[in-house]
């Protein structure tokens, strides 16, 4: 069985090189005064995620919200075991694939078709499964006779198509996903929400990050609000977005 457990984490985030005096100021103009821990030796340990805990299993789907600099992505990094946490710990019974990223490990001087390797084996895809799922992918990202040219030639647009349509091709018994939406035109977000549905559905756990509030209620059962880098509230996903929702638009 899936199992993710996040048992009263909290992560400081070193920053070098730079005047504590200067960056004390600075994050006491947004509001950031809690946010700072002892400097030593002119380094200034930013706290971005205090005493995080819950407990997900197989069929959970849970939405991270709150706004920027609460505390998702990190929090994200932490449960992917890029970020180690000072102090709690997290763990895992399945194997955890984190799309944080999705054109990481995409190389311009490469043909699409050679990025569907790279970031394929990047990703933990087997050759076989990359040769498997490549017509699909080619299929997916509508990128046509594009897809033997070099990336460097690609659009943005066209740039994030190929990435998605490669990281959904992953099999994941815990899915780490950071704003994967942010996808081409409507037409291929439309398609994207889709695809992301199929993909999360043969997931065991899924935890996203979304800006959008209907979007973490259609794909979600619960949700963890994060504000300055503590849990606001968990809870069962309508709720809680409501909650976020009126908060936000000063209706509490």
């Amino acid at each position: 069985m899936t199992v993710l457990i996040v048992d009263d984490i909290s992560v400081s985030i070193p920053v070098f090189e730079v005047s504590g005096r200067s960056l004390r100021k600075a994050l006491a103009r947004i509001g950031q005064r809690n946010a700072l821990a002892d400097a030593n030796d002119g380094v200034i340990n930013v706290r971005a995620l205090q005493n995080i805990s819950f407990a997900l299993e197989s069929g959970d789907r849970l939405g991270l919200i709150g706004p920027n600099g609460a505390g998702k992505s990190t929090l994200l990094r932490v449960l992917a075991g890029i970020y180690r946490p000072q102090q709690g710990q997290v763990m895992r019974r399945g194997k955890a694939v984190p799309l944080l990223d999705l054109t990481l490990g995409l190389d311009n001087n490469s043909t699409g078709r050679q990025n569907i390797r790279l970031r394929g084996l990047f990703l933990g895809l087997s050759p076989a499964e990359i040769s498997d799922n490549e017509n699909g992918i080619i299929a997916f990202s509508e990128l046509g006779d594009y897809i033997d040219m070099p990336v460097r030639t690609y659009s943005s647009g066209m740039r994030m198509r190929l990435a998605f349509s490669i990281s959904m091709a992953v099999e994941a018994d815990i899915l780490l996903l950071d704003e994967v939406l942010a996808v081409g035109d409507s037409a291929f977000q439309a398609k994207a929400k889709a695809r992301l549905q199929e993909v999360s559905g043969r997931a065991g756990i899924l935890v996203m990050a979304l800006h959008s509030s209907p979007a973490i209620m259609e794909f979600c059962n619960k949700a963890l609000w994060l504000q300055d880098g503590m849990v606001r509230m968990l809870g069962e996903c309508h709720e809680v977005v409501r909650a976020y929702d009126d908060f936000m638009h000063g209706r509490s």
